[in-house]
């Protein structure tokens, strides 16, 4: 019961104002109020006190003090760009694969102690010994190839039907083109993976 009027506070309090009169630095500053009707007196039990939140403050930021330049929401999806999942299964089968054949004889031509390149479960390992470890692997619900660098960390790559490539939304940089740039890094040593 007593969970019921502080949500009832809470979702009170966080409801646009419905009055217009209020200025536009009034809707700049954050709204502020306690929830001191919540108290552990209300609790049931003897042993269990429940929290007293009447110090606890929530504030409020209004859609309107939002800029220009922060988005309202989350980007569009371009609906025309998703692949089926049975397109998406053999276009990260078929990379994933490419670049374990790649790795291997890339492995053979460089001096690395603890160099090592595994498959299994869908997710591709290098482990290139004091240098790191990358994993790649697939992400079916999202469609997207995942992949853990030592040097420029998590990456999650869409593939994109124009430039033909698994491609980083963030950065606009192709999985192959990345994993060229760091390893050649690392390794000291060119590598061509597309």
């Amino acid at each position: 019961m007593a969970f019921r009027s502080l949500r009832r506070t809470v979702l009170r309090a966080l409801r646009p104002l419905q009055s217009s009169s209020y200025s536009a630095a009034a809707t700049e500053t954050s709204s502020l109020f306690s929830l001191s009707n919540y108290s552990a007196e209300s609790s049931t039990s003897a042993n269990y006190s429940r929290p007293n939140f009447s110090c606890i403050s929530i504030s409020c930021r209004r859609l309107s003090s939002l800029t220009k330049e922060e988005p309202h929401g989350p980007n569009a999806v371009d609906y025309c760009s998703l692949l089926t999942e049975e397109e998406y299964h053999k276009l990260a089968n078929s990379t994933i694969h490419d670049l374990l054949e790649k790795l291997e004889e890339y492995g053979d031509s460089v001096d690395i102690d603890g160099f090592d390149v595994d498959y299994g479960n869908e997710v591709l390992t290098l482990k290139l010994g004091d240098f790191g470890t990358y994993v790649i692997n697939k992400q079916t619900p999202n469609r997207q190839i995942w992949m853990s660098s030592p040097v420029s960390g998590p990456s999650r790559f869409d593939w994109d039907q124009k430039a033909e490539a698994w491609i980083y939304k963030r950065t606009k940089q192709n999985l192959f083109k990345v994993l060229e740039t760091e390893l050649e890094k690392l390794c000291k040593n060119p590598i061509s993976l597309s």
